[in-house]
Formats: structure tokens, sequence, C-alpha cells
């Protein structure tokens, strides 16, 4: 069961839609099934025209702003819809009220026996869900504390899910990153554009990150990617800077003015100051002065040797992830993958990886915003991001890479760490974070499947190909395409992997450097 809450002015345009049609006459028998007085007191009549008449509904929810003994808030009309899954079962009318009075009472709007709250309905016009519609005025003159009102709404829903045993939802942690909103996507559609403009902007910031060794390569490589950067500057220490903002050069305002968004905005591991965690050295002099993402003048066998000894890399990440029992290990590995995997995406410009390291990001991260302790694992697996963002062949006419070449077993191996790793979410119970780690397991599965040859009329069929459904460990196992072992030696691009061997957590022991 999903909450969604939202905020506005006027309360008599949101009943004339919650009484509507609907955009596609999909609103069937609106009516209310709870309120802070009886159903049947509360419920609007027509006027001679057979309308619905909302005068006297709107008059009665909205007096108490009338005896405000404070300013009244901004937006002071709170509307939650709530709705069920859509496998469970059909909710009566008395369900979906107890429902309501639930989230009435968790959210502090209307708790049970404060006859001076706030004036709310609850409306019904399909089988699949309700909206709540709350007045946020006491009616002993007070403003109600509306701070973490979704959270509570999530909550309210949880207890109902239990109670009425519907399907269940994962907690809400704030691993999710920010969605589009509802103009943003709108607009995407009327500008054909593939996806909204904030999606874009999260994917080229997380690759620029990973590919950047210092906050002066990660600025370089946004405005070589062709994204618009400004700075937020300290206001004590002149020539600081203190956070950053992004936007494309296609989305404008109506006064042809970016429409710009910082790093939290994106998601909660983009901001400034977490990415300055992950840097090792500070910014130096001029922030523009990295080399473009994507190595120049580097033979095949030198870019092949990256992509090999990434492959190395996250295959013993793989082992570790199953075999290291500490948490701060695993978290790391878990957030350096998303790394690999986006400048993986970026390099090739192959849309089904980025989809990948998309549908990925969320089982990157840790609750609520925290950042995992840097470890020698997964400093180790950034060391491989960047050697690839420096060997990067997508700048090279002609020259990009196949899937079904070099980049194979690279992508078979990510397959692999991120099946452990949603293994690894799944025993934290962290459910959400698990099926995203998962469904990125089945996509880079499917990438990496070997293409079907027709079999030899003079031979025996050769046997069926492994289907994606299989254990990504299992194609592992599969040879390399293009053996590269005799190049390894000499590439300037050679990253030290640890070798699995029973290790202890990396405070007593760490990886071989």
């Amino acid at each position: 069961m999903i909450g969604k809450v939202t905020r506005g002015q006027g309360v008599a345009r949101l009943l004339s839609y919650l009484y509507g049609p609907g955009r596609r006459n999909e609103h069937i028998d609106p009516h209310i099934v709870a309120g802070f007085r009886l159903p049947m007191a509360l419920e609007p009549g027509t006027d001679a025209r057979g309308d619905w008449d909302f005068r006297h509904l709107v008059g009665v929810l909205t007096s108490p702003l009338d005896t405000l003994r404070h300013t009244p808030l901004a937006l002071p009309i709170w509307q939650c819809s709530i709705r069920a899954a859509p496998a469970d079962r059909t909710l009566s009318d008395d369900e979906w009220a107890d429902i309501a009075e639930e989230v009435m009472h968790r959210t502090g709007f209307a708790p049970r026996g404060d006859d001076e709250a706030c004036r709310w309905i609850a409306v019904r016009h399909a089988d699949d869900h309700i909206h709540l519609v709350a007045v946020l005025a006491r009616e002993d003159g007070r403003n109600p504390n509306v701070h973490r009102d979704y959270y509570k709404v999530a909550d309210a829903c949880h207890v109902a899910e239990k109670g009425f045993d519907l399907t269940r939802t994962a907690p809400a942690d704030r691993t999710a990153a920010p969605r589009p909103t509802r103009a943003e996507t709108e607009l995407a559609d009327r500008q054909n554009w593939p996806e909204p403009p904030r999606t874009t902007l999260r994917r080229y910031v997380a690759t620029a990150a990973a590919g950047a060794e210092t906050e002066g390569d990660f600025f370089a490589a946004l405005e070589h990617a062709g994204v618009l950067v400004k700075v937020r500057h300290s206001a004590r220490t002149p020539g600081e800077i203190t956070g950053y903002a992004v936007a494309l050069p296609h989305h404008n305002k109506e006064q042809n003015q970016p429409v710009w968004f910082s790093g939290g905005k994106l998601a909660a591991n983009l901001t400034l100051p977490k990415l300055r965690k992950r840097w090792s050295a500070p910014q130096e002099g001029n922030r523009f002065d990295r080399r473009p993402f994507g190595g120049v003048g580097l033979t095949h066998e030198e870019r092949s040797a990256a992509y090999q000894q990434a492959a190395r890399a996250t295959a013993t990440a793989t082992w570790q992830m199953r075999h290291i029992q500490d948490p701060a290990v695993r978290a790391d590995v878990a957030a350096a993958t998303s790394d690999v995997l986006h400048v993986t995406a970026a390099l090739t410009g192959n849309r089904e990886l980025a989809r990948a390291a998309d549908f990925y990001d969320r089982a990157a991260r840790e609750p609520y915003g925290r950042q995992p302790p840097l470890t020698p694992y997964g400093t180790n697996l950034r060391t491989a991001a960047r050697a690839l963002a420096l060997s990067g062949i997508r700048g090279q006419r002609g020259n990009r890479p196949s899937l079904a070449g070099v980049l194979s077993h690279l992508v078979v191996q990510l397959a692999a760490l991120i099946e452990a790793i949603a293994e690894h979410r799944q025993l934290q119970q962290r459910a959400a974070q698990a099926a995203a780690a998962r469904k990125a397991a089945a996509q880079l599965s499917r990438l990496s499947r070997p293409t079907p040859r027709p079999p030899s009329p003079t031979l025996p069929p050769t046997p069926p190909n492994y289907t994606a459904e299989q254990n990504a460990a299992r194609l592992a196992a599969t040879g390399f395409p293009i053996p590269l072992s005799h190049q390894l030696a000499d590439s300037p691009y050679r990253i030290s992997a640890p070798t699995p061997t029973p290790l202890g957590p990396y405070r007593r022991r760490g990886p071989s450097r």
C-alpha cells in the first residue's frame, strides 16, 4: 500500500476533480467513506442542473481557517492518495474508512479522541484507492505539525498491510533517488526526450564522479559531457566552493534560463560534501585542467588490458562480498560497484547498460543518506573505474567495443557481483534495495548471453546457450573471447587487485597493493 502526499491552496478545485469523471473516465461512483463527521452528513448534494454542489462542504471544511490564532500555512490543503497493490483484494468502504482514520491518527492531523483536530474527508472513486483531503487548521486555532508527514503516512500504510493481510512494501529508508515530478515527465513527453532531465543529469553526475580522482576532474568531466555547471561559493570564506548545480542546455524556463538541479536533488550521495569524501586529493589550481573523459592515444591492447583488469577486480569483489562479513566492507563494495557500472555504460554508449546502472543505483546507497566508510576493497573497484574512464574508447570513432568482445567478460562479472549484493541486501531485510540489485543483475545477464549460432550440418548440434535465468556466476566461468593475459604485464593500466584468500575484516588485514 502506497501513500502519496501533495499540498495546495484551494479545496473546491480538488473536490471537483475527485467527484469528476477523471482524466480517462476512470472515476466511478465517487463518495465519502470517512471524515471528521459521519460520511452521510458530509456528502455533497446536487444543484438544479444535476451537477455536484460543493459550496456547503467547502465551507464546512475551511471554516477553521477563519479562526486561526496564527498565520495560516502557505499551502493549507493537504491531499493524500492511498493505493493498494494490484494483486490485493478489493477492500470494502468500511475497511478503507479504517485505513483513512489510521492515516489521520498517525499524521497527528486528527488523532482519535481529539475533538479539536483538523477537519478532513476520505473520498473513494475507484476500487483500489482513496483520497484524503484535510484542511491544515485545527479547530482550537492552532496550526498542526506537518513535519515528516510522508513518513507517518508510510507507517500507517504498513499497519494497514499487516492488519488487512495486504501486499507488504519495504519501509522507507531514503535510498531511492528523487523521482522526476509530473511536470518534468510531461515536458519530456511533449519534447520527445528519451527521459526527464533529472534522470539524465543524475547519470551524468554519477559517471563523472566515478571517473574523477579530484574535484577538478569531476567538474571538468561534467563540462566535457556538455552539462552546464555552476558552483556555490561560501559567504564566509571567499573562494571556497560549498556546492554545485547542473543543468542541460536544452532544458530552460520560460525566460530562457536553465533549470538547475543541485546534487542533493539528484541523489542523497551526490552532494558535494559526500563526493569529496571519495576523492583522494583536494582541488588544486584551475578546475578545468583535466583531460577529457576517455583516453587519447592509447593502443587497443592497452584499453583491452584495462577492461580485463576491471573484470578481475570485479570478480575479486564478488568473492569479498560472499566471504568477508564486515558490514563496512560490504557497504563500500556495494557503493563502488555503481562506479564501475556507470563508467562502463558511458564508455560504450550502450543504452541497456545505462538502464542497468540506473536500476542498481538504489542498491548501492546506504539508508538515510549515510556515507559508508572507505575501505581498501571498495577503493580497488574505484581505481578500476577510473582506469576505465582514462582508457575510454567512446571518443574514438569506429573503435567502440562490443559486448560480444572485450566487454563480455566484464559484464558477466558485474552481473555476478550484483547478484551477491542482492543476496546481502536481502539478508539485511532491505527488500527495495535487493529488488533493485536483482533487476540490474537480470539486465546484465541478458546482455551477456552468447549470440546463438546455427548448428553445423555435419557436426552434432552445439549445447544450448545459457539463459538469463541461469546464475551469472556460472556464466563468469566461460572463457574470455579475446585472450589478453600476455598483455597485462606491460600494460600501464594494470590495477592491483587482492587475491581471493581467506581474509578477515579490513581493519585487521588489508589487500595487497
